[in-house]
């Protein structure tokens, strides 16, 4: 991304294209690290993946339409990315935290036996999911999203808005991403049941892809961006002890140390709809461009 002395010299579209052609590398640079399973390349590119699909969904209208659907195409196939290294990423992440969990048990509430199962079942899972992560990799599919990002990064700059100035139009978006979030909180705020936990994801990403956003604009947005990502991370703990609560469930045998990771995890969840207010209240709206 362009410097902030050098931001007010840049357009919009310049601006954009340089932080969508930072991003591109570093996905390509991940690559080997992941066919290679180095510690945490998979999480990596997995946010590459999302940074990249969220700065076209906010900036798209100030990037080159190649054909085939420009920007909107390329997001989707960044989506489907994201997909497949997500679950070897969820899996690897979920089985972490309930082992640990499990470990902390004592003996007489079924601890070597729920670590045994918990081992295994963890095993299995990562052993179903990497081979989706290579053939995404290793199929044409890749390779095709790598040119047609590059593609966007080198295109001419289109007419309009794309052509001014970056800071007034990167402030709108980062305006526009609070204003889409809150509307999210507002209707979290109404929702009860299970349609609660829905609503909470739904903040949740609309948070990440503000946060990255505000990142898109620079230093400028730099308080914006830590408190979106305070958001996002006490909704993060929150999903992830949903996840949790759903996936103890379906392997629960009836033990009572299931019981007792399951009984953990709907306190967590508790916990952060109860810290979750306070978070969102220290949100301040960001100011006009």
């Amino acid at each position: 991304m362009p410097q902030r002395e050098d931001r007010a010299e840049q357009t919009a579209g310049a601006v954009v294209a340089a932080r969508i052609a930072e991003l591109t590398a570093r996905l390509a640079a991940l690559a080997p690290a992941v066919r290679a399973e180095e510690p945490d390349s998979v999480h990596q590119m997995r946010i590459t993946c999302r940074r990249l699909r969220s700065t076209l969904r906010v900036f798209g209208r100030l990037l080159p339409d190649q054909g085939g659907g420009g920007p909107d195409a390329v997001a989707a196939e960044l989506a489907w990315l994201g997909g497949a290294l997500g679950r070897a990423r969820d899996c690897e992440v979920l089985g972490a935290r309930l082992l640990t969990l499990a470990r902390g048990l004592s003996a007489a509430d079924g601890r070597e036996d729920l670590v045994a199962d918990l081992t295994e079942w963890e095993r299995e899972q990562l052993l179903l999911a990497r081979p989706e992560v290579l053939a995404a990799l290793d199929g044409p599919r890749f390779p095709a999203l790598s040119a047609a990002l590059a593609g966007l990064c080198a295109g001419p700059v289109p007419p309009g808005r794309a052509r001014g100035p970056a800071g007034p139009e990167l402030a709108r978006a980062v305006r526009r991403e609070y204003r889409r979030t809150a509307r999210r909180v507002r209707a979290a705020e109404r929702a009860t049941g299970p349609a609660a936990e829905v609503a909470l994801h739904d903040v949740r990403k609309a948070a990440k892809r503000a946060r990255y956003t505000g990142e898109a604009a620079g230093p400028g947005a730099a308080r914006f961006t830590a408190r979106m990502k305070a958001v996002q991370d006490v909704l993060g703990r929150h999903q992830d002890a949903v996840i949790a609560c759903h996936t103890l469930r379906g392997l629960s045998d009836g033990g009572f140390g299931y019981g007792v990771l399951y009984g953990q995890q709907l306190a967590a969840a508790a916990r952060a709809r109860e810290e979750f207010p306070d978070v969102w209240r220290q949100v301040r709206k960001p100011p006009r461009p």
